[in-house]
């Protein structure tokens, strides 16, 4: 059955780096996801974009942004400069925190690829700031260091057949020290594009966040 909340989906600007973003609000939202794209994605990723819209249609708030301007990402050295990526994570969140609509909301990350090593150490240098993390198909284990760090919950949740990257995963596990968790869902790669697998994704950080969301934030 379809949700009847109201969403609204807005283009916005982060500054001080301009940073393109679309923020989406349902009404009476219990936290806001940031989230944090791979390598060569963005704000207009489809994969995140679905995630996102099932977020909000089960009552989150959604920031997907670019975390480096166009002029920037032409040095792919900044793509995987995963300290620059989380200091921009970080700007995010304090944007989000001046912003009337979302100041009071709890706040999460989502992080793909890349982006969820960025997420692991924007999330250990904010602390308590974070509520929850959830990684797709990610490289949690580029946080290195700052994965002993993380004090907010963190589910990992990888392919079945994305074998290498379940290694690093069960490493990166390892090397938390809150309360974690490693999903592997069955039968799906790297990107989750085999009917079904992402929609497993979608129910995983829902459950996720849902539990580590305090209530009444609204």
């Amino acid at each position: 059955m379809k949700s009847s909340r109201t969403v609204d989906v807005q283009a916005v600007r982060i500054e001080p780096h301009g940073l393109e973003g679309l923020l989406g609000l349902s009404d009476a939202s219990k936290g806001i996801v940031i989230f944090a794209h791979g390598s060569g994605s963005g704000r207009h990723s489809p994969r995140n974009n679905h995630v996102a819209a099932g977020l909000r249609e089960a009552g989150f708030a959604t920031l997907l942004l670019d975390l480096l301007r166009p002029e920037e990402e032409a040095n792919r050295a900044n793509v995987f400069d995963i300290p620059l990526l989380a200091v921009r994570l970080i700007e995010a969140t304090r944007w989000i925190r001046q912003q009337a609509e979302t100041a009071h909301l709890p706040i999460g990350f989502f992080g793909a690829s890349t982006g969820a090593g960025a997420a692991l150490v924007a999330a250990a240098d904010a602390g308590d700031e974070i509520t929850a993390v959830v990684s797709r198909g990610g490289r949690p284990d580029l946080a290195g260091a700052s994965l002993a760090r993380v004090r907010a919950p963190t589910l990992l949740i990888v392919g079945g057949l994305d074998v290498p990257v379940i290694d690093l995963n069960r490493h990166a596990l390892s090397q938390l020290t809150g309360k974690k968790e490693l999903v592997i869902v069955p039968s799906a790669g790297h990107l989750f594009e085999e009917p079904g697998t992402l929609e497993q994704v979608l129910r995983f950080a829902i459950d996720w966040f849902s539990e580590h969301f305090p209530t009444g934030s609204t």
